[in-house]
């Protein structure tokens, strides 16, 4: 028997809160959605023109939009995940509704599973987004899991999004990102630490010299790794995520925990003297 969808059709959908991937997911859900909302209230100028931008409409605040939706998607920086959940959450307090509520936060798998406690594990979808924010199809996936995973996946059908379904339990989909992202986001690190202990005792440009001489491009590596400073604030709380997420299977975590601490030095300026 076909299981009924725990989404109405053209549902109300939340967007906390339309950065550049909140945005793109906002755009995205559109075409499914009888509406697209957002939470206006204490949010920036340029928060306010991407919501504009992508098409979505304004209620006053958190509480309005968690009372008003059938869905709700977080996208925010992972530090404050639980605690837009929590805001859901004492909205929805002595409510019947019971909104499908998605955290597509690159948080760890516990964080995740904390939020299914608070909302409800049969409500709550785990959601990784690995890519871009995408406005074109073929470069970014969304992977889910969940009770509702399937459910979820079905709004971004035909969207820039590709959407896969990694069984139905929560915290899965959140591994996967953590694995991704010590890949993509912790091993960059390890030339910011090269630079500033070089820079620190002086031999610098003779490291630059001496890795050239091997075929590595000390200036390419190193800048590559600087680029991403406007980020490293974010990308500091990614790596705490992760960290918690090896420390629960019993791997060392302590490489994440260094990266999430140079990602913090490289953000407020104090890691290269």
């Amino acid at each position: 028997m076909h299981e009924v969808s725990r989404i109405p059709p053209r549902p109300v959908i939340g967007v906390l809160h339309p950065g550049a991937m909140g945005a793109a997911v906002g755009a995205a859900l559109r075409p499914r959605a009888g509406t697209v909302i957002w939470a206006a209230g204490g949010r920036s100028v340029a928060t306010s023109k991407r919501a504009e931008l992508a098409d979505l409409v304004g209620v006053p605040d958190v509480a309005a939009l968690a009372r008003r939706s059938d869905v709700i998607v977080s996208v925010c920086p992972p530090h404050v995940a639980r605690e837009v959940a929590g805001e859901v959450a004492a909205a929805l307090a002595g409510s019947h509704r019971q909104p499908v509520y998605v955290d597509a936060n690159a948080v760890s798998p516990t964080t995740v599973q904390a939020v299914g406690a608070l909302l409800g594990a049969d409500t709550v979808v785990d959601g990784a987004i690995i890519g871009p924010p995408p406005y074109e199809p073929g470069r970014t996936v969304l992977w889910l899991s969940g009770p509702a995973a399937a459910d979820v996946a079905a709004l971004f059908a035909g969207s820039p999004f590709t959407a896969r379904v990694l069984g139905s339990d929560l915290g899965t989909a959140s591994a996967l990102k953590a694995c991704f992202a010590l890949q993509s986001k912790a091993l960059p690190t390890i030339w910011l630490e090269i630079a500033a202990a070089a820079r620190a005792y002086g031999v610098e440009e003779e490291l630059r010299g001496e890795l050239g001489r091997t075929g590595v491009d000390y200036a390419a590596e190193v800048g590559s790794a600087v680029a991403v400073s406007s980020k490293a604030w974010r990308w500091a709380g990614e790596m705490d995520e992760a960290a918690d997420t090896v420390a629960a299977v019993d791997l060392p975590d302590g490489y994440s925990r260094a990266a999430a601490d140079l990602y913090r030095r490289l953000a407020d300026g104090t890691l290269f003297r």
